[in-house]
């Protein structure tokens, strides 16, 4: 667990987050395809938990799936990330939770590009925050920048 990132208590979150990302992020919930604030995003900078504010996607690694939810090809460390198996809706799938705040993020699916690793990465815009390279060093991810150099 990163110390610099901490998950608030259960009333602080529902005080921080929209109902849509609570029911996301808490609730294990999906929001509904192609009508999410990043799944056509395609500023440069990272992407963090909405709940910790910590580092978990870059836009460099951001591509168009088709799927209508935001899809990377891999997190901005292995160690932003936690999987589990998922058995929810009569399927076996990938779970991916952010480590420190154990916000639900959305499933990995093998269907990736295969030049990129094979994997997608299929994240609700709901769990996530944009931070433009512009705005690294003012929101204190100066640590960032040199993936966009």
């Amino acid at each position: 667990m990163n110390k610099k990132y901490t998950k608030p208590t259960k009333e602080e979150i529902k005080k921080k987050l929209t109902k849509e990302q609570y029911r996301v992020t808490q609730e294990n919930g999906t929001e509904r395809p192609f009508e999410n604030e990043y799944f056509e995003h395609k500023e440069e900078g990272i992407y963090v938990d909405v709940v910790t504010g910590e580092p978990l996607f870059t836009s460099k690694d951001k591509y168009d799936s088709g799927c209508g939810w935001p899809s990377f090809t891999n997190p901005i460390t292995s160690e932003s990330v936690d999987e589990k198996k998922d058995l929810s809706h009569g399927m076996v799938r990938k779970e991916i939770r952010s480590k420190t705040g154990d916000s639900h993020l959305g499933h990995v699916f093998p269907d990736g590009p295969k030049d990129r690793g094979g994997l997608r990465y299929c994240i609700n815009s709901a769990a996530l925050k944009f931070i433009p390279v512009k705005d690294l060093e003012k929101e204190g991810y100066e640590e960032y920048k040199k993936i966009f150099e």
